[in-house]
């Protein structure tokens, strides 16, 4: 059952001119939201922007006795709702809708997870990588970004005691290359008898190409797909994919209902839109 909560900035963390870390006072979403799920904002008080956004959950907040009060959001300045997001202020009030959407569903040792994040396809993993530390799963970040300056808040992983592995396009920090490039090297090395899952975000591109070296590999690979949506409900149908369910024919799903996250062996890769 999802919250409609009329919620408080807390703060506005700006990481640079196009990214930033907006934190909500919002205990009743905090406490009922799973690795990544996600919540509807409305961005503004008035009528435009008039459709409320998509975010993944980032952080969940929690006072000293470690009970959750809050969520935050990672957000990157692209258009109208997002831009307004980045001005936000202390004091204010948004209407947020969530927790919505299907969760990660976490591995146990002696599994391990692997997560993959391109740029903003960030935004889902501190609530996994959480998750993943209570059950004492040993767990990698594979983070990449365009330069080095883009690869934002690392340490709330090394806090957690995951392991990262970094790439850069440029080659500014860590590999040179796409994020594909260590993550194929270490699947390659990992012997089949040692049980790994992938958990993936980003472009649609990265993820198309983690799912194929995922089930090159003979790897379980969930996906966390970042779709366009007006409501969070299903009522609208402007998120629908193409995917599949076990051997039969392809079919178009809501991401807000039946996702955001996907197994990625259902997702009809070819006939999403990239993104």
């Amino acid at each position: 059952m999802p919250f409609d909560v009329d919620a408080r900035v807390i703060a506005n963390r700006r990481l640079s001119p196009d990214y930033n870390v907006v934190s909500f006072d919002a205990p009743s979403i905090a406490a009922s939201a799973r690795p990544g799920q996600f919540v509807m904002i409305k961005t503004a008080r008035g009528l435009d922007p008039l459709l409320r956004r998509p975010f993944s959950v980032f952080e969940l907040l929690r006072d000293e006795a470690g009970v959750p009060t809050g969520i935050s959001i990672f957000n990157k300045r692209i258009g109208a709702g997002t831009s307004l997001l980045a001005q936000a202020e202390p004091g204010e009030r948004l209407q947020i809708l969530g927790p919505l959407g299907r969760p990660f569903d976490p591995v146990d040792p002696p599994a391990e997870a692997w997560m993959v994040a391109g740029g903003v396809g960030l935004a889902p993993f501190v609530t996994l990588a959480e998750a993943l530390a209570a059950r004492r799963t040993k767990t990698t970040l594979f983070y990449g970004a365009r330069r080095a300056e883009e690869l934002y808040c690392v340490e709330l992983f090394d806090a957690l005691g995951v392991r990262i592995v970094l790439a850069t396009e440029d080659g500014s920090r860590g590999m040179h290359g796409r994020i594909t490039r260590p993550l194929e090297a270490a699947l390659r090395e990992r012997p089949l008898g040692e049980p790994v899952k992938l958990f993936v975000c980003g472009p649609t591109p990265m993820m198309q190409a983690c799912a194929e070296l995922a089930r090159v590999h003979g790897r379980a690979c969930d996906v966390s797909l970042e779709q366009v949506m007006g409501c969070g409900l299903g009522g609208c149908y402007s998120c629908v994919v193409p995917a599949r369910h076990a051997g039969g024919p392809p079919h178009h799903t809501r991401t807000c209902i039946d996702g955001p996250v996907f197994d990625a062996q259902r997702v009809v890769w070819d006939a999403m839109q990239p993104h």
